[in-house]
C-alpha cells in the first residue's frame, strides 16, 4: 500500500512457526532425525485452523525453510491458494551439537538445559545445545531474510520458519539484542505480522513495525498455553531418558 504522508510503500510479512511436529513416535521414543519429522495429527489441525484464519488474505509470495514440518505447514495454510512455495535452506532451525542437530540429539544431560537453551543467546559465545552459535544463526537467517525483503515483486509474503529462526527476525524487527530471544515465545503454528516501510527505492527500508506476535488460531488468549515449546520438549526428553534408564527402550 502507498504511505499517506510521504512517497513510499508499506509491505507486510506474515511470519509463522511450523505446526506441532512429531519429535516423538507413538511409542514415546525420540526421533533419530529431527530434520525429517512430519507434523502430528494435532499439528495438521493447527495448520488448518491458521489456514482458515488467513483464508481472506492474499499472498504474493510464500517461503519456508524446506524442512518437512515447514513445507507441510505452509501447504496446509495456503490450502487452495495457487502460489509456488519457495524453499530457503538458510531459514532452517538452529542446529544443536548432536546427531541431526535437534533437541532430540542433545547430549543426555539435564532436560532443563533444553528448556532454557535460548538463555545462551545472551552470551557473547552462546551456542544452542553445544552446536551452532546464536551469532552464526543470526548471520545466516538475516542474510536470507534480507535477500527476500529486498526483492520488489511482493506486497504480502508468508514465511514459515522455526522457533529460534523467527526470534532472530523478531529481535531485528524490534531493534532488540539476541539476548531477547527467550523473552519471545513462539508457540506451534503461531503467527507474527511485521510491516516494512520503504521509500521510492524498494531496497531502502525506512521503518519496521511489529503488528502481531505469537498469535495462535485455536487459542488466541493462551488459556491452554502455559509451558513454552522448549519446556515441553524438555519434558519429553526427560521422560525418554528416564525410560532408557529403566531399560524400557
Amino acid at each position: 500500500m502507498d504511505l499517506p504522508f510521504e512517497s513510499g510503500t508499506r509491505r507486510r510479512i506474515y511470519l509463522m512457526r511450523h505446526a506441532e511436529a512429531a519429535y516423538m513416535d507413538a511409542d514415546g521414543r525420540m526421533t533419530r532425525d529431527p530434520r525429517q519429522v512430519p507434523l502430528t495429527a494435532h499439528g495438521r489441525r493447527e495448520a488448518a485452523a491458521m489456514g482458515a484464519l488467513l483464508g481472506p488474505t492474499h499472498f504474493d509470495r510464500a517461503a519456508c525453510s524446506g524442512l518437512p514440518r515447514t513445507v507441510e505447514t505452509a501447504e496446509l495454510v495456503l490450502h487452495d491458494k495457487r502460489l509456488p512455495l519457495e524453499r530457503v535452506p538458510e531459514l532452517e532451525e538452529v542446529r544443536g551439537g548432536g546427531r541431526g542437530g535437534g533437541v532430540s540429539a542433545a547430549p543426555p544431560t539435564l532436560a532443563r538445559d533444553v528448556a532454557h537453551s535460548l538463555l545462551e543467546a545472551a552470551k557473547p559465545e552462546g551456542r544452542f545445545l553445544h552446536g551452532e552459535s546464536f551469532i552464526e544463526l543470526e548471520q545466516r537467517v538475516m542474510g536470507a531474510f534480507e535477500k527476500l525483503v529486498a526483492q520488489p515483486d511482493w506486497e504480502r509474503m508468508l514465511i514459515v520458519g522455526h522457533g529460534a529462526v523467527n526470534r532472530v527476525i523478531l529481535a531485528w524487527a524490534l531493534g532488540a539484542p539476541l539476548g531477547s530471544m527467550p523473552r519471545m515465545e513462539q508457540d506451534s503454528c503461531c503467527l507474527n505480522v511485521i510491516d516494512l516501510d520503504h521509500d521510492a527505492d524498494p531496497a531502502a527500508l525506512t521503518r519496521v513495525c511489529v503488528r502481531a506476535l505469537n498469535v495462535t488460531a485455536g487459542d488466541p488468549t493462551k488459556a491452554q498455553h502455559w509451558l513454552t515449546s522448549l519446556e515441553r520438549q524438555g519434558q519429553d526428553l526427560d521422560a525418554f531418558l528416564r525410560s532408557m534408564a529403566r531399560g524400557d527402550r
